[in-house]
């Protein structure tokens, strides 16, 4: 015999459940019918009962607008004050009174199909029909009611006024109306009555209908309770096991069903992370070696990432050292303009041309430091072009007299040989030669000198040497091969000059060296120190 596959055996609880929830379903939706039906049927009853409360209210009305009428007619005969005003007003309202019971008659006669109450729809419409003649007829007879005439016989003015109010097409309209009455509320008592009735009936219906989908669904529950708790708590179990490792526990459930299935692919499962242990203790061994290699490299990334993050200390150092030597060139020229008595306007206009140089270095340099920031790089980029270094060496001169004469200094340059070409940055060059010149200036003593000098070593036609000389604190034997580390400040330097960074001869070498060049220092403590840059010059074929 051929087993059934696997989709169909898996199905068997799936329809269980189907069929109980659609059980479940059809009798919810068929007390839900019974509900819509049974509100609707209250409805028709309260709304009949309410159209008949209604017509009562409508003839009790009539009735006392109608007593209304008749002592208005009395002080009008007997001569007390008795307005038109409140007459038309009554009429009114009876006339409106009317309109609506027979409003209210339709409703009634559509909402109640009964042989009574037939029988009274009949009545009703005969009486609201002589009640409108006698209405029009009361309207005529008191309109023509004038204020009474001396010696008037009040009996006979009682008799109209009865024959008026009373009778109507030759009928009795207090009778018409007692009656009218009557009915209306017997009519209104009968309907209260099939209302309560009817509630009544809706009430033991509905409680017998919730019963019986309370027990359908109990039943319902109970036997899906008692078809679910044995294979729930083997798969429990079998979870159980899974968690804490026993994977030689095997679900006891045969295949017949969904839970079937699932305990079958557990017990799968529970072979497969079998073997997956055996494999992953190997796995594990191999993994360690992994880790100590990798461990290794990590820690080397981590050295690496500490001198990254060095540097970039050391470059939010760099952008205090370098923005403050333009700052000063600009302060000591401005410094230097504003001295002494008036002077020519030649000479602002060339102040104010050396200031806006050092400002635009200022922002040149801002630009390569958010560079160097965003790059993470150790050095500027520089621009290589065709060079006049003799006009650099003036402009230098021209910012370095301001700069020197700020703090009482003296800057004197030697002549420098023409032709000084060659290809490089010339707002690197400047601010070489600046940094250079503002050391020399800060570690002089006051009244002292600085002196530049450019010239060509011998037997090396393609290079220059530029000198600044100074003649004050200089450099220990022992320091001098540190004042090119960043940071670094002789112990002399810092008691000379509190302020200061130890970064202008590192940037400075930097610097020479992406011109292909270098800077050497010479140093004689308490004597004074020479800075020597040596830079490549164009060779002639290619100078501009």
């Amino acid at each position: 015999m051929t087993e059934p596959p696997a989709a169909q055996r898996s199905s068997a609880f799936r329809r269980r459940i189907t069929l109980a929830l659609a059980a479940l379903a059809t009798i919810a939706a068929l007390q839900g019918g019974f509900a819509v039906w049974a509100v609707g049927l209250a409805q028709h009853h309260v709304q009949r009962g309410r159209v008949a409360a209604d017509i009562l209210q409508g003839f009790t009305g009539l009735w006392f607008d109608k007593q209304q009428l008749r002592n208005w007619m009395a002080q009008r005969q007997f001569g007390a004050a008795a307005a038109d005003d409140q007459r038309d007003l009554l009429l009114q309202r009876m006339r409106d009174t009317l309109e609506r019971l027979n409003s209210l008659a339709e409703q009634a006669t559509v909402l109640d199909d009964g042989t009574a109450a037939r029988q009274r729809q009949a009545q009703r419409r005969d009486a609201l029909t002589v009640l409108r003649g006698s209405l029009d007829q009361l309207a005529r007879g008191l309109a023509s009611i004038n204020q009474p005439a001396p010696g008037l016989d009040t009996s006979a003015a009682w008799r109209i006024a009865n024959d008026l109010f009373d009778n109507a097409e030759g009928r009795d309209l207090r009778a018409l109306l007692a009656d009218s009455l009557a009915r209306e509320d017997i009519s209104l008592r009968e309907k209260r009555a099939q209302t309560d009735e009817t509630l009544a009936w809706l009430r033991q219906l509905w409680i017998g209908t919730t019963a019986a989908l309370v027990l359908a669904a109990l039943a319902l529950a109970i036997g899906l309770a008692r078809a679910l708790r044995t294979p729930l708590l083997a798969l429990a179990e079998g979870a159980a096991a899974l968690r804490e490792g026993r994977l030689s526990h095997r679900i006891p459930l045969d295949a017949s069903n969904e839970f079937g299935e699932v305990a079958r692919s557990m017990n799968v499962m529970a072979e497969e992370l079998a073997a997956h242990r055996s494999r992953e203790a190997e796995a594990r061994q191999a993994l360690e070696v992994q880790v100590a290699r990798r461990t290794a490299e990590l820690t080397v990334a981590l050295t690496v990432r500490k001198e990254a993050e060095a540097r970039r200390r050391q470059l939010f150092a760099d952008v205090s050292h370098e923005l403050r030597t333009p700052t000063t060139a600009i302060r000591g020229e401005a410094q230097v303009a504003l001295r002494g008595g008036e002077k020519p306007a030649e000479e602002y206009r060339q102040s104010l041309r050396r200031i806006e140089e050092a400002t635009r270095q200022l922002g040149a340099t801002i630009d390569d430091l958010l560079t160097m920031a965003r790059s993470d790089i150790d050095s500027l980029s520089l621009r290589h072009k065709p060079v006049d270094l003799g006009r650099v060496l003036e402009e230098v001169v021209s910012l370095g007299t301001a700069m020197a004469a700020a703090r009482g200094i003296r800057l004197e340059a030697k002549p420098w040989p023409v032709g000084l070409l060659m290809l490089g940055d010339e707002d690197r060059l400047r601010q070489i030669l600046l940094a250079l010149i503002d050391n020399a200036i800060r570690y002089s003593h006051p009244g002292g000198m600085v002196q530049l000098d450019a010239c060509r070593p011998e037997g090396q036609s393609n290079t220059v040497e530029l000198s600044i000389r100074d003649h004050g604190i200089g450099i220990a034997p022992d320091a001098l091969p540190e004042v090119f580390e960043r940071g670094f400040r002789a112990p002399n330097a810092r008691d000379h000059a509190a302020d200061g960074s130890g970064l202008g001869l590192s940037i400075a070498r930097l610097l020479a060296r992406g011109h292909g060049g270098d800077i050497r220092l010479t140093s004689i403590l308490g004597e004074g120190t020479v800075a020597i840059v040596t830079l490549p010059l164009a060779p002639v074929g290619e100078a501009p």
